[in-house]
């Protein structure tokens, strides 16, 4: 009895030691999301269920883009090759048409000049053959 009338004894009996209040927050912040975490067989569900989802998305846009290749490569002859029929031209074209023009306007430029030159050296040479 002695000892329960203690004052010290009593005093240590309430208070809880140091040790056993101190928590690591991040320990118990780890707990709760382990104990939120989904088994294994939750994961495997969810893995499956994604690589489902992932092969029915990719499939199509494989098929979409494969064929869009293909009917470009099959169809872009016919296009190129009709095209001058819908009025439409390839592209470069403008440049071919604008090079075929410059060697037209150099060759008539120089066919004139040539006639011109070559006619004053004709009319020279007559000029000096009467009084030869």
């Amino acid at each position: 009895m002695a000892e329960r009338n203690n004052p010290t004894h009593q005093q240590q009996q309430q208070r809880p030691s140091r040790a056993n209040r101190t928590v690591v927050p991040s320990s118990t912040f780890l707990q709760k999301i382990q104990s939120h975490a989904p088994n294994t067989t939750h994961f495997l569900g969810f893995l499956l269920l994604f690589f489902v989802s992932a092969v029915t998305l990719l499939i199509p846009t494989g098929l979409t883009l494969t064929a869009t290749v293909f009917g470009l490569v099959c169809f872009m002859p016919v296009i190129v090759v009709s095209s001058p029929v819908w009025g439409m031209h390839p592209p470069g074209s403008d440049r071919v048409d604008s090079a075929r023009t410059r060697i037209y306007d150099t060759a008539s430029h120089v066919k004139d000049y040539a006639m011109e030159y070559g006619g004053y050296l004709q009319s020279k040479v007559k000029d000096a053959a009467p009084g030869a």
